[in-house]
């Protein structure tokens, strides 16, 4: 048994022992979540009773191999960039393309962006890249603070040393870097973009933490609603409030389902009168197709050998799903009959994340249902990715007053800052695909070491 695995059977003997068994402590660190507006939709952000550990030694290995994988989806949006045949395999729309054609204002392609990583048994693999501002990153924090002095952790910590992992200073540094490029001189009012849902009188979860958290630094901050913006005299406001910096929560294809080009929005800043974070030209690598272009060596055969190397290393064989040859194992292929052929490591997903379209796992699919769904993919954008095994654990959470072990995917997101990685995230989940339930959500993510 590794030092990992004796800590995670430590921590959980020591909850089932006196004086922790009774819950009282659960019960208490749940009350100072919801406090501390640590929800989501009306349940907790984390159910979960133990933090998730990581070594220094794979924290390391995340930091190194996200932030070579990072350079490398730079690089390849600054190619599609300048060349039409690879922007065109990256499948955007129309209004989506002419977007990504607007300067920002500053040279950065993601100022904010993290990892989806499954990173267990001595393996790592990247297997989705998101372009949005990290989810988790106001949330992990608040959630490292409560857990590491609850008195379980207290316990634990005589024999364990944590270390926590931090981003909201990084992020704020990062939204001001990109708006002194822009060519910002005042102090920013800075607008946290989002959809006000049906019927929310108040602001709530992780955007309510994140703008006061600005506001303590000096920053005027506001929750703002695409349908509350107007532009006039080139100014963007919402009511009296003038926005400088736009922090942008709002996904690009959400965006264009509601609005149209001529949006107060979209006027502002294709005049340049607004610096947004993250820019309309980020989208380029939130479709799952950047990562066909990542292992198409073809694409990536000039790149720097750290980048290569991370990309063989920790990136999943994946294709534009279409009617055509290509490479698999330096071998060529039929890619529907590879595909048609070969679904027990095989993974289907929507090239794009608007929630109309699921990701369909070949290992879980009848044959007859696998050929429906090939079908499928081929009519609309789809990428193919090779099958990477998920990170599993046992967690204990509390249910309905009692401790209940639950097996549960775990998710690291590494959360970058202009490519540098500054902490990350654990997102865990039954695996199902399913979205948010009272059984999935964060844990916070500590470094762990033995004491001496």
């Amino acid at each position: 048994m590794n030092h990992l695995n004796e800590a995670v059977a430590r921590y959980q003997k020591l909850i089932e022992a006196d004086p922790y068994k009774d819950l009282g402590w659960a019960e208490a660190l749940a009350e100072k979540m919801q406090a501390e507006h640590l929800t989501q939709g009306g349940r907790l952000i984390c159910p979960f009773l133990r933090p998730n550990f990581i070594t220094h030694r794979q924290y390391d290995t995340l930091v190194k191999g996200a932030e070579a994988l990072f350079s490398a989806i730079d690089r390849v949006k600054q190619m599609a960039l300048a060349n039409p045949a690879l922007l065109a395999r990256l499948e955007l729309l129309p209004a989506e393309k002419m977007l990504a054609s607007i300067d920002p204002g500053y040279p950065f392609l993601a100022v904010t962006s993290l990892l989806d990583t499954h990173l267990s048994n001595g393996s790592m693999y990247f297997v989705e890249y998101n372009a949005d501002t990290p989810l988790g990153v106001a949330y992990g924090e608040a959630l490292a603070d409560l857990f590491y002095d609850c008195q379980p952790v207290k316990e634990f910590r005589k024999r364990y040393a944590l270390q926590k992992l931090g981003g909201k200073k990084h992020l704020l540094s990062a939204l001001l870097k990109a708006y002194k490029q822009f060519g910002g001189k005042n102090q920013p009012n800075i607008a946290i973009l989002e959809f006000r849902q049906p019927f929310q009188s108040t602001e709530q979860g992780e955007y309510l933490l994140l703008r006061e958290f600005f506001r303590a630094e000096g920053y005027p901050t506001e929750i703002v609603s695409p349908d509350q913006l107007e532009y006039r005299a080139g100014v963007l406001r919402r009511g009296n409030f003038n926005l400088d910096l736009i922090y942008r929560r709002v996904k690009v294809q959400e965006f264009l389902l509601r609005y149209d080009l001529s949006h107060p929005l979209v006027r502002a800043y294709r005049e340049g009168k607004v610096c947004m974070v993250n820019s309309f030209r980020s989208e380029l690598a939130h479709k799952k197709a950047i990562f066909d272009l990542l292992t198409d060596q073809n694409v990536t055969a000039s790149f720097p050998v750290a980048e290569t190397k991370a990309i063989r290393q920790y990136v999943p064989w994946t294709r534009m799903v279409a009617m055509n040859k290509t490479s698999y194992q330096d071998q060529t292929i039929d890619l529907p009959n590879f595909i048609l052929h070969n679904r027990e490591k095989l993974v289907l997903k929507p090239n794009d994340d608007s929630g109309e379209h699921h990701s369909i796992r070949g290992w879980e699919t009848d044959a007859a249902g696998w050929e429906r769904a090939l079908r499928k993919a081929l009519r609309m954008p789809y990428v193919v990715q090779e099958k990477v095994d998920a990170s599993r654990a046992m967690f204990p959470l509390l249910r309905y007053g009692e401790l209940e072990m639950r097996d549960m995917q775990v998710d690291l997101h590494p959360h970058a800052y202009l490519g540098k990685v500054q902490g990350c995230s654990s997102w865990l989940s039954t695996g199902d695909g399913g979205g948010f339930s009272t059984v999935a959500g964060l844990a916070p993510t500590f470094i762990l070491e033995p004491k001496s």
